[in-house]
């Protein structure tokens, strides 16, 4: 019998499933049991696939990324609409996933950041969530330094103030969504991040 006929999942699908389990849970609660139920397979394909959870937790972090943090920040970059739209659209895509019906309420990164801090998560894990979180952060600095728009409003001048005053709005809103608020609470606060920056 081939080797590989042992395993027969969907590797993204699985990827997914503990995703959902490690948004929910955090690293800490999420056991091997929870895991290898959600993604439908046993220790020994999990351990035959990714090694361990350290590593899982890793791809999942990854597939997140990929599958939901990117899909918000490439509002930023659509060059069809002014500086202010694109802003609003990017906080409102993440806060609108944040209180989605079909995922854990809040945010991955934000409650596997605050999890960091603890002592139960291996040090490569830390490095992972610490590396993606910065990401965000990151790609609104870019904007508020080379946009021309915002330039002309002199946001460039202080952008990594910008970037942070937004990180900082959002991580409060994943709190509020995780803590049970939805999208006609959260939503109607994006105006007032919006005049936070002078927008």
């Amino acid at each position: 019998m081939p080797s590989n006929s042992k395993i027969k999942f969907d590797r993204s699908q699985a990827l997914k499933a503990a995703m959902m389990v490690f948004w929910k849970k955090g690293y800490g609660g999420a056991s091997l049991s929870d895991l290898t139920e959600a993604m439908g397979i046993n220790k020994p394909s999990m351990y035959a696939t990714f090694g361990n959870k350290e590593v899982l937790f890793v791809k999942a972090t990854e597939h997140y990324v990929e599958s939901v943090d990117l899909v918000h920040r490439q509002q930023l970059f659509a060059v069809e609409s002014d500086l202010s739209t694109r802003l609003k659209a990017y906080l409102s895509s993440v806060i609108s996933g944040q209180c989605c019906e079909n995922t854990p309420k809040g945010c991955y990164i934000s409650l596997c950041v605050s999890e960091a801090e603890g002592e139960c998560i291996p040090q490569t894990a830390v490095a992972k969530i610490k590396e993606v979180s910065q990401f965000a952060y990151q790609a609104l600095v870019d904007v508020f330094t080379h946009d021309e728009e915002a330039k002309q409003r002199n946001l460039h001048v202080d952008a990594q103030l910008h970037a942070r005053f937004l990180i900082t709005f959002l991580s409060g809103t994943a709190a509020m969504a995780r803590a049970g608020a939805g999208q006609e609470a959260l939503l109607p606060l994006v105006t007032q991040a919006m005049k936070g920056i002078g927008l």
